[in-house]
């Protein structure tokens, strides 16, 4: 069956959002003749993420990139096609949209990440392998994947000592100006590409939150019997709430402005505590919305803290909060300057550590969605095909949506 064209989700510095057409082409995609060695082909359609640096060119031809809240899955194609580069083709049905996405579209940059031009959006991606290249032998055509949305350089000295989110040449998918996820086909790296076996593809496509959370919680060091506090119920927070549980803290106390996000918080784990925030950080100051939340810990101030909005009252409040020997772990990503209550930090020693991106959690995720460890099924909340993902988009930047994670699907 002839292979649909391969369209893609567009913004540009205007702010404007579109769907258009894309590369690689289809017929580049059937013949295999776009391929590069290590990389893989397919159908995509992807979700947003965070930022990242731009990779060389030859790198960012082989990135994809991610969509804010929405997830793609692929459908397989087993028709055998030349196979001329140790790419992998792969051919995603589900996208999940991002706030990196929404955060591209609207603001035009997160940091000094700045879209210049005509910019395809999209990093959580799952999908299928329908080609590959002769030296590929980690990959097979029909091999349900994962997508891990960057390309280092493993040459620098975070890529050789294990730490390669701190490479300084990675082309992160979605990360201007290296081309996202969200479009129906994608050559990526094989070694890249996680195999997901009979994983459904909306778990696939949510691998990479959860890569998020895990790699916050691995270096936070949470322990059996921690009190944590959560801040923000967005997907990460969520996400993260989940993590937490699973790796066995008590009591759980997640904040959010949202009633609606909290409610939803607590149907997906019964035995956190919720705690309403004002958007100022608590309708007074971070030390009074602090003592709310220890009130809200029954009197006892939380060991540990994993900030997940980036936003400075909240990130105020959560040092505010924390126990005298504690640690506050900014997930979140928020401005490029804020002012923090330096001097609580200081005389209560809390160690306040930040995170950027992940590494060598995909395994773990994998492993951990499988087993059941971590359910993250009830995360998607909407679902649109490829064609209308515009309306996806608007869904989830919308507030009173109630959109957790809006979803993208390009199934034939």
């Amino acid at each position: 069956m002839p292979l649909k064209p391969n369209i893609g989700v567009y913004t540009n510095p205007d702010h404007d959002l579109w769907i258009g057409e894309a590369q690689p082409t289809a017929e580049s995609v059937a013949s295999g003749s776009d391929l590069k060695p290590g990389e893989t082909s397919g159908r995509a359609a992807g979700a947003a993420g965070a930022a990242g640096a731009a990779g060389a060119a030859d790198a960012a031809d082989a990135a994809v990139a991610a969509v804010a809240a929405v997830s793609a899955v692929a459908a397989a194609d087993t028709e055998t096609r030349p196979q001329k580069t140790k790419e992998k083709m792969l051919t995603f049905s589900l996208f999940l949209p991002d706030r990196s996405d929404i955060h591209f579209w609207h603001a035009g940059r997160i940091g000094p990440m700045v879209v210049r031009n005509d910019h395809i959006l999209g990093h959580e991606s799952s999908g299928d392998v329908i080609a590959v290249h002769p030296s590929v032998t980690s990959l097979q055509v029909g091999d349900r994947v994962a997508v891990e949305p960057n390309v280092i350089c493993n040459a620098c000295e975070p890529c050789l000592t294990g730490r390669y989110n701190g490479c300084g040449k990675v082309a992160f998918l979605s990360t201007p100006p290296v081309p996202g996820l969200l479009r129906r086909y994608v050559n990526h790296p094989a070694a890249w590409c996680h195999k997901i076996g009979d994983m459904s593809y909306e778990a696939g496509s949510l691998l990479e939150p959860l890569s998020v959370a895990l790699a916050g919680l691995q270096r936070a060091e949470v322990r059996l019997g921690d009190p944590v506090l959560v801040c923000g119920a967005g997907p990460i927070g969520l996400v993260t709430m989940l993590c937490c549980a699973a790796a066995g803290a008590s009591p759980i106390v997640i904040t959010d402005i949202a009633e609606s996000r909290l409610a939803f918080a607590k149907e997906l784990c019964p035995r956190v505590t919720t705690h309403k925030v004002g958007r100022d950080g608590g309708g007074g100051s971070p030390e009074a919305t602090a003592r709310a939340i220890v009130q809200s810990f029954g009197g006892v101030e939380p060991a540990l803290a994993m900030e997940c909005t980036g936003v400075e009252a909240s990130i105020g409040a959560a040092i505010w909060a924390t126990r005298f020997g504690g640690k506050v772990f900014i997930i979140g990503v928020g401005s490029s300057d804020i002012s923090i209550p330096f001097m609580r930090a200081s005389v209560r020693e809390v160690d306040i550590q930040l995170q950027y991106r992940y590494c060598n959690t995909w395994p773990r995720a994998i492993r951990l969605v499988e087993s059941g460890v971590v359910d993250l099924s009830r995360l998607v909340t909407h679902r649109f095909a490829l064609e209308d993902a515009l309306k996806a988009f608007e869904t989830a930047a919308d507030a009173t949506s109630g959109a957790i994670k809006v979803q993208i699907q390009s199934f034939d």
